[in-house]
Protein backbone atom coordinates (compact mmCIF):
# COMPACT_ATOMS: atom_id res chain seq x y z
CA UNK A 1 0.00 0.00 0.00
CA UNK A 2 1.44 3.39 -0.96
CA UNK A 3 2.02 6.11 1.63
CA UNK A 4 -0.44 8.39 -0.22
CA UNK A 5 -3.26 5.80 -0.10
CA UNK A 6 -2.65 5.05 3.57
CA UNK A 7 -2.75 8.75 4.40
CA UNK A 8 -6.06 9.17 2.50
CA UNK A 9 -7.67 6.21 4.30
CA UNK A 10 -6.56 7.56 7.69
CA UNK A 11 -7.97 10.98 6.87
CA UNK A 12 -11.25 9.41 5.79
CA UNK A 13 -11.58 7.61 9.12
CA UNK A 14 -10.79 10.68 11.25
CA UNK A 15 -12.99 13.18 9.36
CA UNK A 16 -16.35 12.04 10.93
CA UNK A 17 -14.83 12.16 14.42
CA UNK A 18 -13.48 15.64 13.79
CA UNK A 19 -16.88 16.77 12.51
CA UNK A 20 -18.58 15.45 15.63
CA UNK A 21 -16.13 17.34 17.84
CA UNK A 22 -16.77 20.55 15.88
CA UNK A 23 -20.55 20.11 16.17
CA UNK A 24 -20.27 19.51 19.92
CA UNK A 25 -18.09 22.60 20.30
CA UNK A 26 -20.63 24.66 18.35
CA UNK A 27 -23.45 23.38 20.55
CA UNK A 28 -21.52 24.29 23.70
CA UNK A 29 -20.85 27.80 22.40
CA UNK A 30 -24.58 28.28 21.65
CA UNK A 31 -25.43 27.13 25.18
CA UNK A 32 -23.02 29.67 26.66
CA UNK A 33 -24.60 32.36 24.49
CA UNK A 34 -27.99 31.27 25.81
CA UNK A 35 -26.81 31.74 29.39
CA UNK A 36 -25.79 35.30 28.57
CA UNK A 37 -29.09 36.13 26.84
CA UNK A 38 -31.47 34.40 29.24
CA UNK A 39 -31.88 37.36 31.68
CA UNK A 40 -32.77 39.69 28.82
CA UNK A 41 -35.20 37.23 27.25
CA UNK A 42 -37.16 36.48 30.43
CA UNK A 43 -38.04 33.03 31.63
CA UNK A 44 -40.62 30.98 33.42
CA UNK A 45 -40.38 31.24 37.19
CA UNK A 46 -37.77 28.81 38.44
CA UNK A 47 -36.82 27.61 34.94
CA UNK A 48 -33.02 27.76 34.42
CA UNK A 49 -31.57 27.91 30.96
CA UNK A 50 -30.51 24.63 29.33
CA UNK A 51 -27.32 23.29 30.87
CA UNK A 52 -24.38 22.40 28.57
CA UNK A 53 -24.61 18.67 29.31
CA UNK A 54 -28.28 18.73 28.34
CA UNK A 55 -27.34 20.39 25.07
CA UNK A 56 -25.23 17.40 24.11
CA UNK A 57 -28.04 15.01 25.06
CA UNK A 58 -30.52 16.93 22.94
CA UNK A 59 -28.13 17.34 20.01
CA UNK A 60 -26.90 13.75 19.90
CA UNK A 61 -29.92 11.88 21.21
CA UNK A 62 -32.55 10.09 19.17
CA UNK A 63 -36.29 10.65 19.17
CA UNK A 64 -39.01 11.94 16.87
CA UNK A 65 -37.81 15.26 15.46
CA UNK A 66 -40.88 15.75 13.25
CA UNK A 67 -42.95 17.21 16.13
CA UNK A 68 -42.23 19.90 18.67
CA UNK A 69 -43.33 19.14 22.22
CA UNK A 70 -43.35 21.79 24.95
CA UNK A 71 -43.48 18.90 27.42
CA UNK A 72 -40.02 17.69 26.38
CA UNK A 73 -37.88 17.88 29.57
CA UNK A 74 -35.25 19.98 27.79
CA UNK A 75 -37.81 22.36 26.25
CA UNK A 76 -39.53 22.91 29.61
CA UNK A 77 -36.32 24.43 30.96
CA UNK A 78 -36.03 27.04 28.21
CA UNK A 79 -37.23 30.65 28.65
CA UNK A 80 -40.38 31.35 26.62
CA UNK A 81 -38.97 34.44 24.94
CA UNK A 82 -36.06 32.45 23.51
CA UNK A 83 -38.46 31.12 20.86
CA UNK A 84 -41.36 33.59 20.99
CA UNK A 85 -40.96 37.28 20.20
CA UNK A 86 -43.13 39.84 22.00
CA UNK A 87 -42.55 43.20 20.33
CA UNK A 88 -46.12 44.55 20.46
CA UNK A 89 -49.67 43.60 21.45
CA UNK A 90 -50.36 41.41 18.44
CA UNK A 91 -52.70 38.67 19.74
CA UNK A 92 -51.12 35.86 17.68
CA UNK A 93 -47.71 34.67 18.94
CA UNK A 94 -44.69 35.21 16.69
CA UNK A 95 -41.75 32.86 16.23
CA UNK A 96 -38.26 34.20 16.79
CA UNK A 97 -36.49 35.20 13.59
CA UNK A 98 -33.88 32.74 12.34
CA UNK A 99 -32.85 29.27 13.44
CA UNK A 100 -30.77 30.22 16.49
CA UNK A 101 -33.24 29.01 19.19
CA UNK A 102 -33.28 25.51 17.64
CA UNK A 103 -29.85 25.18 16.09
CA UNK A 104 -28.17 25.97 19.41
CA UNK A 105 -29.10 22.48 20.64
CA UNK A 106 -29.99 20.55 17.48
CA UNK A 107 -26.73 21.17 15.64
CA UNK A 108 -26.57 17.72 14.05
CA UNK A 109 -30.16 17.91 12.79
CA UNK A 110 -29.53 21.31 11.19
CA UNK A 111 -26.46 19.92 9.46
CA UNK A 112 -28.80 17.52 7.60
CA UNK A 113 -30.96 19.32 5.05
CA UNK A 114 -33.38 16.36 4.95
CA UNK A 115 -33.93 16.24 8.73
CA UNK A 116 -37.62 15.99 9.77
CA UNK A 117 -36.88 18.72 12.33
CA UNK A 118 -37.28 21.31 9.56
CA UNK A 119 -40.90 20.27 8.90
CA UNK A 120 -41.97 21.48 12.36
CA UNK A 121 -41.93 25.08 11.12
CA UNK A 122 -41.59 24.82 7.35
CA UNK A 123 -44.13 23.69 4.77
CA UNK A 124 -41.26 23.22 2.35
CA UNK A 125 -37.74 23.35 3.85
CA UNK A 126 -36.22 23.89 0.41
CA UNK A 127 -38.23 27.03 -0.31
CA UNK A 128 -38.29 28.23 3.30
CA UNK A 129 -42.11 28.56 3.35
CA UNK A 130 -43.27 28.74 7.00
CA UNK A 131 -46.37 27.04 8.40
CA UNK A 132 -49.06 29.12 10.18
CA UNK A 133 -48.67 29.34 13.94
CA UNK A 134 -50.39 26.26 15.45
CA UNK A 135 -53.43 26.32 17.71
CA UNK A 136 -53.03 26.16 21.48
CA UNK A 137 -52.83 22.47 22.37
CA UNK A 138 -50.30 21.92 25.13
CA UNK A 139 -50.92 24.88 27.43
CA UNK A 140 -53.67 25.70 29.87
CA UNK A 141 -54.41 29.15 31.28
CA UNK A 142 -54.28 30.30 34.88
CA UNK A 143 -56.20 33.35 36.03
CA UNK A 144 -56.83 34.61 39.55
CA UNK A 145 -59.97 36.75 39.89
CA UNK A 146 -59.08 37.67 43.48
CA UNK A 147 -55.73 39.15 42.42
CA UNK A 148 -57.33 41.13 39.59
CA UNK A 149 -60.17 42.44 41.77
CA UNK A 150 -58.04 44.59 44.04
CA UNK A 151 -55.25 47.14 44.04
CA UNK A 152 -53.33 48.17 40.95
CA UNK A 153 -54.24 44.92 39.18
CA UNK A 154 -57.93 45.86 39.14
CA UNK A 155 -58.92 47.21 35.69
CA UNK A 156 -60.58 50.63 35.56
CA UNK A 157 -63.62 49.07 33.88
CA UNK A 158 -63.76 46.32 36.53
CA UNK A 159 -65.42 43.10 35.28
CA UNK A 160 -66.40 44.73 31.98
CA UNK A 161 -62.71 44.98 31.04
CA UNK A 162 -62.76 41.23 30.31
CA UNK A 163 -66.42 40.24 30.09
CA UNK A 164 -68.65 41.71 27.38
CA UNK A 165 -72.36 41.08 26.70
CA UNK A 166 -73.16 37.93 24.70
CA UNK A 167 -76.35 36.30 23.42
CA UNK A 168 -78.12 39.64 23.11
CA UNK A 169 -77.06 40.65 26.60
CA UNK A 170 -78.33 37.56 28.38
CA UNK A 171 -74.85 36.16 29.07
CA UNK A 172 -71.34 37.56 29.48
CA UNK A 173 -68.43 36.34 27.38
CA UNK A 174 -65.24 34.74 28.71
CA UNK A 175 -62.05 35.53 26.75
CA UNK A 176 -60.69 32.48 24.90
CA UNK A 177 -58.13 31.48 22.29
CA UNK A 178 -55.63 33.93 20.84
CA UNK A 179 -58.38 36.58 20.93
CA UNK A 180 -58.03 36.52 24.72
CA UNK A 181 -54.55 38.02 24.29
CA UNK A 182 -56.11 41.25 23.03
CA UNK A 183 -58.02 41.48 26.32
CA UNK A 184 -55.09 40.59 28.58
CA UNK A 185 -52.62 42.76 26.68
CA UNK A 186 -54.57 45.87 27.73
CA UNK A 187 -52.54 45.58 30.95
CA UNK A 188 -49.91 42.94 30.13
CA UNK A 189 -47.88 44.93 27.59
CA UNK A 190 -44.56 43.73 26.07
CA UNK A 191 -42.47 45.07 28.96
CA UNK A 192 -45.07 45.13 31.75
CA UNK A 193 -43.81 44.58 35.30
CA UNK A 194 -45.18 44.72 38.83
CA UNK A 195 -42.80 45.10 41.76
CA UNK A 196 -40.00 43.76 39.57
CA UNK A 197 -42.05 40.74 38.47
CA UNK A 198 -42.34 40.07 34.73
CA UNK A 199 -45.95 40.31 33.50
CA UNK A 200 -45.23 40.05 29.77
CA UNK A 201 -43.81 36.54 29.31
CA UNK A 202 -45.96 33.57 28.28
CA UNK A 203 -45.32 31.81 31.60
CA UNK A 204 -47.15 34.58 33.48
CA UNK A 205 -50.50 33.12 32.41
CA UNK A 206 -49.80 29.78 30.72
CA UNK A 207 -49.02 26.41 32.26
CA UNK A 208 -48.31 23.10 30.57
CA UNK A 209 -51.46 21.02 30.25
CA UNK A 210 -54.53 20.42 28.11
CA UNK A 211 -56.52 23.62 27.39
CA UNK A 212 -59.72 23.69 29.45
CA UNK A 213 -62.55 26.03 28.48
CA UNK A 214 -64.63 27.60 31.24
CA UNK A 215 -68.29 27.28 30.16
CA UNK A 216 -70.27 30.47 29.58
CA UNK A 217 -73.60 28.77 30.23
CA UNK A 218 -75.34 29.15 33.59
CA UNK A 219 -78.45 27.47 35.06
CA UNK A 220 -79.90 30.97 35.51
CA UNK A 221 -80.25 31.35 31.75
CA UNK A 222 -82.62 28.40 31.76
CA UNK A 223 -85.11 30.39 33.86
CA UNK A 224 -84.92 33.46 31.63
CA UNK A 225 -82.33 35.44 33.59
CA UNK A 226 -80.66 38.25 31.63
CA UNK A 227 -77.61 40.22 32.70
CA UNK A 228 -78.61 43.11 30.45
CA UNK A 229 -82.04 43.44 32.08
CA UNK A 230 -80.44 43.75 35.52
CA UNK A 231 -77.53 46.06 34.61
CA UNK A 232 -80.05 48.48 33.04
CA UNK A 233 -81.55 48.82 36.50
CA UNK A 234 -78.20 49.70 38.05
CA UNK A 235 -77.31 46.33 39.54
CA UNK A 236 -73.54 45.78 39.71
CA UNK A 237 -71.67 42.50 39.36
CA UNK A 238 -70.86 42.50 43.09
CA UNK A 239 -74.58 42.65 43.84
CA UNK A 240 -74.87 38.99 42.84
CA UNK A 241 -71.36 37.61 42.56
CA UNK A 242 -68.55 37.15 45.06
CA UNK A 243 -64.90 36.21 44.50
CA UNK A 244 -63.38 33.21 46.28
CA UNK A 245 -59.61 33.58 46.67
CA UNK A 246 -57.63 30.42 46.01
CA UNK A 247 -60.44 28.55 44.26
CA UNK A 248 -59.87 26.60 41.05
CA UNK A 249 -60.51 28.35 37.76
CA UNK A 250 -64.21 28.07 36.91
CA UNK A 251 -65.14 28.19 40.62
CA UNK A 252 -63.60 31.50 41.63
CA UNK A 253 -66.79 33.53 41.17
CA UNK A 254 -69.92 32.62 43.10
CA UNK A 255 -73.42 32.94 41.65
CA UNK A 256 -76.89 33.10 43.26
CA UNK A 257 -78.94 29.93 43.35
CA UNK A 258 -81.31 30.14 40.40
CA UNK A 259 -84.35 29.30 42.52
CA UNK A 260 -87.01 31.42 44.16
CA UNK A 261 -89.34 29.47 46.44
CA UNK A 262 -87.14 26.45 47.11
CA UNK A 263 -83.69 27.97 47.61
CA UNK A 264 -81.79 27.16 50.84
CA UNK A 265 -82.70 29.62 53.60
CA UNK A 266 -79.28 31.32 53.91
CA UNK A 267 -78.25 31.10 50.27
CA UNK A 268 -78.18 34.09 47.96
CA UNK A 269 -80.90 33.40 45.42
CA UNK A 270 -83.49 35.11 43.23
CA UNK A 271 -85.55 35.73 46.36
CA UNK A 272 -82.71 37.76 47.91
CA UNK A 273 -83.84 40.65 45.72
CA UNK A 274 -87.22 39.52 44.43
CA UNK A 275 -88.93 39.64 47.82
CA UNK A 276 -91.75 42.01 46.81
CA UNK A 277 -89.89 44.81 48.64
CA UNK A 278 -86.65 45.46 46.86
CA UNK A 279 -88.09 44.08 43.62
CA UNK A 280 -91.28 42.35 42.51
CA UNK A 281 -91.58 38.73 43.58
CA UNK A 282 -94.61 37.96 45.70
CA UNK A 283 -97.02 35.08 45.37
CA UNK A 284 -99.00 36.71 42.58
CA UNK A 285 -98.80 34.54 39.45
CA UNK A 286 -98.41 37.66 37.32
CA UNK A 287 -95.06 38.27 39.04
CA UNK A 288 -93.85 34.82 37.98
CA UNK A 289 -94.57 35.44 34.32
CA UNK A 290 -92.56 38.66 34.34
CA UNK A 291 -89.45 36.44 34.35
CA UNK A 292 -90.58 32.99 33.27
CA UNK A 293 -91.78 32.80 29.69
CA UNK A 294 -93.17 30.04 27.49
CA UNK A 295 -93.41 26.35 28.34
CA UNK A 296 -89.79 25.79 29.36
CA UNK A 297 -90.37 26.28 33.08
CA UNK A 298 -92.49 24.65 35.77
CA UNK A 299 -92.98 24.65 39.54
Amino acid sequence: MSKTRARDEFAGRTRPARLRRLLSLAAALMALLGFALAPALGSRAGAPFLAPEAVFDAAQGGGDYSQFQHTNPQHVRLPCLLCHRRDDNSPRPVRSVGHTPCSGCHTQQFADASSPLCTICHENPSSGAVKPFPRLRSFNVRFDHARHARGAARPAANCAACHSPARRGVALSIPSGTAAHATCFQCHGPRAQSAGRDLASCGTCHLLGQPARTPEWSPAYGVNFSHAAHTRRGLSCAGCHGVMAGAARGRQVTSPVSLHHHAPARARSCMTCHDNKRAFGGDDFSDCTRCHKGNAWRF
